[in-house]
């Protein structure tokens, strides 16, 4: 298939060149401090298991135009939540609404924002539930696990994407999979905030606390707001706060597959607010003190959660001096 990855970051460019290796047209749209170094260097990624895989530059599409979006067979938009209503557009002047469209996004807006852009196109939410991250340019890292899920439709395109190295699985209830990745995502502020890396904020029972009560709040909003959660972890979201706030050893015991992490990584947040970048706080935490001003839940700790990371000096991020 002739794939186009709308936002060349560090999901873009992991999918993407597992995508490649397996046989697809991969198109990486981008910007050229992304692109440079591929074009360079061949795109490398690695993950927690010790995968390691090089595609070279031949072997990929390097671009900055939004016109190669009119050669798509499919397009998976993979931008920050703030590009998303560009990207959207672009969508709309180059690409055939035949093609289908898949967000592979965090947060619920961006699949509302495309959804209202590209009418008529066959557009579908995705969820993306691991972490990447770059450890030097044309090199990203996996350093969590789970199976990407796309909404189901027509064309078998969970099939049709599906590799050994990157399994994408369809769905009929969508949103109460990216409901249910919303949750686990409210901790990519949190983590940014310790200065830990997460295997070491799992490991620390404060920090797992604080992450159950933020956890707890958000599904508290959800039920008020009529919002089913389906959870992304082998635990079933409602149980998972109180797995949280166990003594560490019987934490360890009972959740060892939620440990399945690079020792080194942390969010994506972290590496935002370190790096100087705008972060998704407002698609993440936003979105349930959003829903609980409108079902009248109070949202305490996604209000104080939102404001420390606005206000968070990225050079105290990781001596942990944020937060306690």
């Amino acid at each position: 298939m002739k794939i186009v990855i709308a936002g060349a970051g560090s999901i873009g460019c992991y999918c993407g060149s597992l995508l490649a290796d397996a046989g697809h047209d991969v198109t990486l749209l981008g910007r050229a401090r992304i692109l440079e170094p591929i074009r360079d260097k061949g795109l490398t990624v690695t993950d927690y298991s010790g995968m390691r895989r090089r595609v070279e530059a031949r072997d990929l599409t390097l671009t900055e135009d939004a016109k190669c979006l009119s050669g798509a067979e499919i397009v998976i938009v993979t931008v920050k939540a703030g590009a998303t209503a560009k990207i959207a557009t672009e969508i709309a002047q180059f690409t055939p609404a035949s093609t289908p469209v898949l967000s592979w996004q965090n947060g619920m807006g961006n699949a509302r924002i495309l959804r209202s852009v590209l009418p008529g196109y066959d557009m579908r939410a995705g969820m993306v539930p691991f972490n990447v991250v770059p450890t030097e340019p044309a090199s990203f890292h996996r350093a969590t696990s789970g199976e990407i899920v796309i909404q189901n439709g027509p064309g078998s395109l969970g099939e049709k994407l599906s590799c050994p190295l990157l399994p994408v699985i369809e769905s009929g209830d969508i949103d109460a999979v990216q409901w249910g990745k919303l949750v686990i995502n409210l901790n990519n502020a949190l983590n940014a905030l310790s200065g830990l890396t997460l295997k070491e904020q799992l490991l620390d029972r404060q920090w797992r606390c604080l992450m159950a009560d933020q956890m707890a709040e958000a599904l508290a909003v959800l039920k008020a707001a009529g919002h089913p959660v389906t959870s992304t972890t082998p635990l079933p979201a409602w149980m998972t706060p109180h797995i949280l706030r166990l003594p560490t050893p019987i934490f360890i015991r009972i959740a060892a597959r939620m440990l399945t992490i690079d020792p080194s990584a942390r969010t994506s947040m972290a590496y935002d607010l370190m790096a100087g970048r705008p972060t998704e706080i407002d698609d993440l935490q936003g979105e349930i003190i959003r829903l609980g001003a409108q079902t009248g839940v109070p949202t305490p700790i996604c209000g104080q959660v939102r404001t420390l990371i606005k206000l968070a000096p990225a050079d105290k991020l990781l001596s942990g001096q944020i937060m306690p």
